[in-house]
């Protein structure tokens, strides 16, 4: 064969194995990375490609060896083509005819430097790249060959595979089978907040979805309405005068009896089928209350008013004290934020200036102004004023919190400074703040000599 002859016929091999290479490398990828729900949601609207694929991802580890195992032999083989085929082809080249050790040499190191860009290139890189880019379109046009690849060589991967889990099992690791396509609450956490700093994400959706991710965190003590912001009425009132009092309050209200304890619940409907005038104790229509503890989740509370058919509960301490209300509209701000009614505050006047009520949870805080703040046996941005004060703030007190970046903003930016919050009581209630003015800035950069 004259070296012409052979030099082609070694570039035409390694580009045949080299796209063998890139077969395997998209299949490894492009199952690993395909979206599994997606894939459900298809085969279950009939579509049989998708059921092969999704087949196929369910059986990863296997897929995974088959195309190991592939990427493996193809490496191998353009290794033994290239140096015979198109290394001595360029060494006779160069030599003129005869070989020497001088052109074996450099026609060695060609064949190699060629075989190598190829193999990386159109072989790892782009078959990778792009597996990883279309990873559906791959996975299904992969999927019918992948199949019958895995069914011929099934035998020679599973000898592999069992080598393989003996070792690991030496070692005490158990081997795992399939990659895990579920996420956790923290992995859905991330995605939304590098969503929302990519754009990508409204922040008003992005708030939602963090809510919602943490409702079943919660505690009916966070959602409940306190004690001191209750309205009461007590066993011995009249009818009448609760009537009178729902004409300029609310349309519901815990019963009090003497010793503080809830003795039952009112309705509006309950007090209008009564005469306008009764001078009967309200406690006579009183329905019972619904009564939870302070420490149950907020799902399980949703459950217990649904299944009593009651838009209110009461909530008990650990005492058996009467510690607030919640109702199935707290419930809902929980998710959506508060609901707009004439008791709000003013709109915010701007992105870095923000006045919300000092009853206002404390992670609601941190999302308005994207940063967490201290830790501490509070619940509500007036307890961590307090906190901070170490007494009772007055009107026109401000608190100024200096709040380092976090490991994982340093990381991504390196240009980050700290953030300075400050806090400014504008109104007290019950003597704790009621109205706060927050103020957001980056930390000023400090001159340096």
């Amino acid at each position: 064969m004259s070296p012409i002859v052979s030099l082609l016929v070694g570039v035409v091999v390694v580009l045949a194995i080299t796209a063998a290479t890139a077969y395997f490398v998209a299949q490894e990828f492009a199952y690993v990375a395909v979206d599994r729900s997606r894939l459900a949601s298809r085969a279950a609207d009939g579509d049989r490609r998708a059921d092969a694929t999704l087949t196929i991802t369910r059986r990863t580890s296997f897929m995974l060896s088959g195309a190991q195992l592939g990427i493996t032999v193809t490496g191998l083989l353009v290794g033994y083509v290239a140096e015979p085929l198109i290394g001595q082809a360029l060494g006779s080249m160069i030599s003129g005819g005869a070989l020497t050790a001088v052109s074996v040499a450099i026609g060695g190191f060609v064949a190699l430097a060629f075989s190598t860009l190829v193999q990386m290139l159109f072989g790892e890189l782009f078959p990778k790249n792009y597996a990883i880019a279309r990873s559906a379109q791959v996975a299904d046009a992969l999927s019918p060959s992948t199949k019958l690849y895995l069914k011929i060589f099934g035998p020679l991967i599973w000898v592999f595979d069992k080598a393989a889990e003996l070792l690991l099992r030496a070692l005490r690791i158990e081997p795992v089978h399939d990659v895990e396509s579920a996420v956790t609450a923290t992995d859905l956490e991330r995605v939304v907040a590098d969503s929302r700093s990519a754009g990508t994400l409204p922040d008003e959706i992005g708030l939602i979805i963090d809510r919602i991710i943490d409702f079943p965190r919660r505690d009916v003590e966070h959602a409940m309405v306190p004690r001191v912001r209750v309205g009461t009425v007590r066993e011995h009132q009249s009818i009448a005068e609760v009537r009178a009092e729902m004409a300029t309050g609310h349309t519901r209200y815990p019963i009090i009896a003497e010793n503080n304890d809830v003795v039952g619940i009112v309705q509006l409907v309950d007090v209008l089928d009564q005469p306008a005038d009764s001078y009967a104790p309200v406690a006579s229509i009183a329905r019972e209350a619904l009564f939870l503890p302070t420490f149950m989740s907020l799902p399980d509370a949703q459950v217990a008013l649904r299944d009593a058919d009651q838009e209110m509960a009461c909530v008990l301490d650990e005492f058996g004290g009467f510690a607030g209300i919640v109702t199935v509209e707290d419930l809902i701000e929980e998710i959506v934020g508060d609901l707009v009614d004439e008791h709000d505050l003013d709109p915010n006047p701007g992105d870095d200036i923000h006045v919300v009520g000092g009853d206002m949870p404390v992670d609601d805080v941190e999302r308005l102004i994207g940063h967490r703040l201290p830790d501490g046996d509070y619940e509500t941005l007036a307890g961590l004023l307090i906190h901070e004060v170490g007494d009772l703030p007055a009107v026109g007190s401000v608190i100024v919190l200096r709040l380092e970046p976090s490991l994982g903003e340093r990381t991504l930016h390196e240009d980050v400074s700290a953030l300075i919050v400050t806090f400014e009581v504008q109104e007290i209630e019950r003597h704790v703040p009621s109205r706060v003015r927050i103020e957001v800035a980056p930390e000023a950069g400090e001159e340096r000599s």
